[in-house]
């Protein structure tokens, strides 16, 4: 016997749900395969398109998310209907199928399908039409759970956090000082390196790791590093100021996921050079002679360079002075560096340091994928070394060079 359309009971149930508007574009299915598509390396527009949504859709949900996540990516548990179930209900229900046959063409429980039925209708004008499109925006409204950010509800910890991500520098008296001019943040980058904040800046993990040394008896206190990135980075988190993303160490203002920095590698740099093909003893430190190297840029484009050795961390500087006509007449493109860290002062500069050493300590030289590095065949056949680059924005891949570095400012 067919199953009425209106039940006397379920309009006594609760008054007519009128929806708040048209469901929005994209389903949780089709957020999951963007953001996992994003991890692959995709960029926004070809993730959209493989998630079935168009380019501009992909872009505006990385630009939300910050490049992150905005939805758990770990398979729904069983229990819940999916998509796909609630087009079968829909078929069925409109052919007439009763509760009972429904629930045993799909193997689940009589209850659970008219639960679905009275609770996801398509109830704009009172009626209890169902439409599979409209139940999932429904069972996805109910599933939200907001949660307040802890920095938007705890004034105190916001105000902390902000002070030390900002750099604020006071007086003995509690005055502000007025801090280096600092170029309007535009909602992309930073800027230029010059014209970065207070250098007294904190890290948002250096701020998670003091607060139990400031605050030891206040647990309320308390956030994680990654609470304070998202706060940053996530829109509609409603805790810290968007610009503050300027005061980050990388400046940047989109999380970029790793994988697609991968894709990404200068032109002179083939792939056989990379850090994946670097042999397995560099990794563990047991034989000396391996090498890891960077610039170090000053004020006015003035810069060092560093080499330090994985297993004694013995560090060599790389003096690279300035050529003749810097200051004296205007810089001009693709023509001479003449602030002194060009590919070929580079290079002179590591040939002439490290052939002072011994050769069974001239192994290899790891270094990122800089346009000074350019020359870097010529300097492999000049002192032997063998030369690897990171992958494009991985700096943790030379972290005992990175560190020294950071010592070294």
């Amino acid at each position: 016997m067919s199953a009425p359309k209106c039940r006397k009971s379920g309009r006594a149930s609760r008054p007519p749900m009128y929806s708040p508007g048209r469901p929005g574009v994209g389903r949780r299915e089709h957020r999951k395969k963007f953001w996992q598509e994003i991890a692959r390396g995709a960029s926004s527009e070809e993730a959209g398109e493989i998630a079935g949504v168009s380019p501009a859709v992909g872009y505006r949900w990385f630009r939300e998310g910050g490049g992150m996540p905005t939805i758990e990516l770990t398979p729904l548990s069983g229990r819940y209907l999916s998509f796909s179930e609630r087009e079968e209900i829909a078929i069925l229900y409109a052919q007439d199928s009763s509760v009972r046959a429904i629930a045993r063409g799909l193997g689940r429980a009589p209850s659970t399908i008219s639960r679905e039925l009275r609770r996801n209708a398509a109830t704009r004008s009172g009626g209890f039409e169902y439409r599979a499109t409209t139940a999932q925006w429904h069972a996805e409204q109910r599933a939200r759970r907001p949660k307040e950010a802890k920095l938007a509800k705890n004034k105190a910890l916001r105000r902390w956090v902000e002070e030390r991500l900002s750099g604020k520098v006071c007086t003995p008296n509690g005055r502000p000082v007025t801090g280096p001019h600092v170029a309007d943040w535009n909602g992309r980058r930073h800027g230029q390196r010059k014209d970065r904040r207070w250098v007294k800046a904190w890290s948002p993990e250096q701020i998670s790791r003091r607060l139990s040394i400031e605050f030891p008896d206040d647990e309320s206190m308390r956030i994680s590093h990654e609470a304070i990135y998202q706060a940053l980075y996530v829109q509609g988190r409603g805790a810290l100021r968007r610009e503050l993303v300027a005061c980050l160490r990388t400046g940047r203002a989109l999380r970029v996921p790793r994988a697609r920095s991968r894709n990404r590698r200068k032109s002179f740099i083939p792939p056989k050079l990379l850090i994946s093909e670097r042999p397995p003893e560099v990794e563990d430190r047991a034989v000396p002679g391996h090498w890891e190297g960077d610039l170090i840029i000053g004020l006015n484009q003035s810069a060092i360079g560093t080499l330090v050795e994985r297993t004694t961390h013995f560090t060599m500087l790389l003096y690279l002075p300035r050529l003749n006509g810097y200051g004296e007449q205007a810089c001009v493109k693709n023509g001479p560096p003449l602030a002194g860290h060009g590919a070929e002062a580079v290079r002179d500069a590591i040939a002439s340091s490290i052939q002072t050493l011994p050769e069974q300590l001239r192994q290899s030289l790891t270094w990122d994928q800089g346009s000074e590095m350019a020359r870097h065949d010529e300097l492999r056949l000049e002192t032997g070394l063998e030369i690897y680059f990171c992958d494009p924005q991985s700096p943790w891949q030379r972290g005992t060079n990175e560190n020294t570095n950071g010592l070294l400012r």
